[in-house]
């Protein structure tokens, strides 16, 4: 990875002369050494300042952050995603950790090194800035500008990819730094938190007391509407669901909702950032235990899993019914699938995006994060 990020340092004509004039005034001709130009170099071998490129000094002046692709889509939903962001030029890079047998990674390009700008939203067509980075933000790319990327990602219009770690030193050393100010969109998106958050607040009764059950039905329930397969719904389509489901909210409410969803004007809005806006969703310190999960079920790394094999895996002997003895592994066991089975298009396999849609649902009743995260290493041993 780092020889990726310094290959124009690397590369670099006028560091190979520098440097051999520098060494040149130290040490005599020796016609056995290969020339410099010709040597494998790191970039902690390329010390002198340049004008024409970039130098190390420059390129340290980075913020990292992991990140994850926003999509039901199981294996690459379970794709770990490594990015820089580049403070000199305000470019950003992203890189993919693949596992190539059982004892190596590699760190492979995903999203090349340049300059991008929003592509929905109210930055839609402003160029990314350090205050775009933060654990929960989504960045979203065109598909179109990156080839190489996986044909399952290209399927859709946007690539959208949410940050899950960042380093906050970095982060907090290169905000001294930098002063940005962009209080109208500041604004507008504070506004638009409100408008979800009072819904969200409206809803919450009804989700804490059966939230597994309204989750997994209706993203049953969205993939029935979506005839084109393309996760894409309109207005008519997103008010029945919330009838069936009783989740009614005013008319105010849901127009106002709907405005900010529907930013590009076309009538349809994705019903994964749909469900996002009006339900909420489980922070990504939950999601990443979600993900390690199936990750342990999804061996194949197909992106959905055979009932049979999560019958295999759960284990319930630590569970508290099971431990007080009001209930059995195997009531336990049957009590889990029959749940998961509801949520699931087809009857012998599971999707990742039901697996979540189920633990999103439970996510709504418990409070505290290591209590859900205990939920999740007790049954799975992650």
């Amino acid at each position: 990875m780092t020889d990726h990020l310094s290959r124009a340092v690397i590369s670099d004509p006028e560091q190979n002369l520098a440097i051999e004039q520098k060494e040149s005034d130290h040490i005599l001709p020796d016609s056995k050494m290969t020339p410099l130009r010709f040597r494998k170099r790191t970039l902690h071998e390329t010390k002198i300042r340049t004008h024409s490129t970039l130098t190390e000094n420059v390129l340290s002046h980075k913020l990292q952050f992991d990140g994850r692709i926003i999509s039901r889509n199981g294996h690459d939903a379970c794709r770990e995603l490594i990015g820089f962001f580049f403070t000199h030029d305000q470019s950003l890079t992203i890189y993919e950790y693949r596992q190539f047998g059982k004892n190596r990674t590699n760190v492979l390009p995903f999203i090349q090194k340049s300059i991008y700008s929003h592509q929905c939203g109210r930055r839609k067509g402003k160029q990314y800035r350090l205050g775009d980075f933060y654990v929960g933000a989504t960045l979203t790319f065109l598909n179109s500008d990156h080839l190489s990327l996986p044909e399952s990602i290209k399927e859709n219009t946007l690539l959208k990819l949410r940050i899950t770690n960042i380093d906050q030193i970095a982060l907090d050393s290169l905000k001294t730094a930098s002063m940005e100010q962009e209080d109208d969109i500041i604004i507008q998106e504070t506004n638009d938190r409100l408008v979800f958050k009072a819904i969200q607040d409206v809803l919450k009764e009804k989700l804490h007391k059966r939230g597994v059950r309204i989750l997994t039905g209706l993203g049953k329930y969205f993939q029935q509407l979506d005839k084109e397969g393309n996760g894409l719904l309109d207005k008519a389509d997103f008010k029945q669901a919330l009838k069936v489901f009783h989740l009614q909210v005013s008319e105010k409410d849901f127009e106002s909702a709907w405005l900010i969803l529907n930013d590009n004007g076309n009538g349809k809005v994705d019903y994964g950032e749909f469900k996002r806006g009006i339900i909420g969703e489980m922070n990504e310190y939950r999601k990443s235990y979600v993900r390690k999960a199936f990750m342990k079920l999804d061996v194949n790394k197909s992106g959905s899993v055979p009932i049979i094999n999560i019958r295999k895996c759960y284990c319930a002997k630590k569970h508290s019914q099971v431990i007080s003895g009001h209930s059995t592994e195997e009531e336990i066991i049957s009590s889990f699938l029959e749940t998961l089975k509801v949520a699931c298009s087809k009857s012998d396999e599971v999707s990742y995006g039901e697996f979540e849609d189920y633990y999103e649902g439970l996510s709504i009743g418990i409070v505290d994060d290591e209590d859900f995260v205990n939920i999740l290493r007790t049954p799975w041993g992650i």
